[in-house]
């Protein structure tokens, strides 16, 4: 197989829709999903977060608040949404090899004692398998909810990746910030990978500036970046900005990852599905190597659709 310049054979990923605009009589119809989504091929299979929402809706579509231009939130304030960690215990059970990742995971919403915990516990239980893509989010009454203040999210999410490392990796854990303290605290199972879990950090870059708070917690917690906004339509000026950004800080450039996307045609034939690499051999030139595959059909349809699209992706890369 091909590889980018930092030596990683490019993957493939697909979104795991766990919501819906109204709750459907089963939810079985997701694993069963799941499980042709590996028997394609696939590599990663993606869910998302939210715990709760106010009814202040547009600021998904506000970039000042976390949002993005133009979004919109995709199922209104009552549209059921299964917590992402729980889902991917489910699907760990239901398959064997797709890697499984949060994208994103609201963590700061989460104790993190127990999150390191529930995470931990997904690891191991799936033999190595969990990606965590984590975020700050864009909603001010999720945080309310849950009785957080939303100003300060960012230093509140540092915190909490802070302390799942520090349970992943000691043995007698110690910890202390202005939020917490402790000492010598044991918790097991540590994660089956070395070093814990992968984090992949969500964000904007805003080109890259070195006192960006995203970069910052790239460059001390993060084995992926997650573009986000702007970032996310024209990644490669930031990704070059943390490869510097992480050889300055000595941490070695190669092997860190980048999320970007697959723009498949709806009528995707060998053709267009040839049509929509030579994006992604750009991409992956550029850094990105993580490919999010969008394709919309009945689920019966799927594992059929895919396979011809997952054996022309590695086939780009070979």
């Amino acid at each position: 197989m091909a590889t980018t310049s930092g030596g990683i054979t490019p993957t493939l990923s697909m979104n795991l829709l766990n919501f819906a605009a109204e709750s459907p009589e089963s939810w079985e119809p997701l694993l069963d999903r799941a499980v042709s989504i590996e028997r394609a091929g696939v590599d990663r299979v993606i869910v998302s977060d939210h715990i709760a929402f106010g009814e202040n809706l547009d600021a998904y579509g506000d970039p000042s608040s976390g949002g993005v231009e133009g979004g919109r939130q995709p199922t209104g304030p009552d549209g059921a949404w299964l917590e992402p960690l729980t889902v991917l215990a489910a699907v760990a059970g239901r398959t064997t090899r797709v890697r499984l990742a949060t994208g994103i995971l609201i963590a700061s919403l989460r104790r993190p004692a127990v999150l390191a915990k529930t995470a931990a516990t997904i690891d191991a239980i799936s033999g190595g398998r969990l990606d965590l893509g984590v975020g700050v989010g864009w909603q001010r009454e999720e945080y309310e909810a849950a009785g957080l203040a939303f100003e300060g999210r960012g230093k509140l999410l540092d915190h909490t990746l802070a302390v799942l490392q520090t349970f992943w990796t000691e043995q007698a854990a110690g910890f202390s910030d202005d939020r917490l303290a402790f000492e010598r605290i044991h918790q097991a199972p540590k994660p089956v990978q070395a070093g814990g879990v992968p984090i992949w950090v969500s964000g904007r870059l805003h080109g890259g500036r070195a006192d960006n708070a995203v970069l910052r917690r790239i460059l001390r917690f993060g084995s992926g970046w997650i573009p986000w906004g702007d970032d996310a339509q024209d990644p490669a000026p930031a990704i070059a900005r943390i490869r510097e950004a992480l050889a300055e800080a000595g941490r070695d450039p190669a092997g860190f990852q980048v999320q970007g996307a697959l723009a498949v045609p709806a009528d995707a034939g060998v053709a267009g599905i040839e049509q929509a690499l030579e994006s992604a051999l750009a991409l992956n030139e550029a850094g990105v190597t993580d490919f999010q595959v969008f394709l919309r059909c009945p689920d019966h349809e799927l594992e059929d659709r895919l396979t011809p699209i997952v054996s022309t992706f590695h086939s780009a890369f070979a």
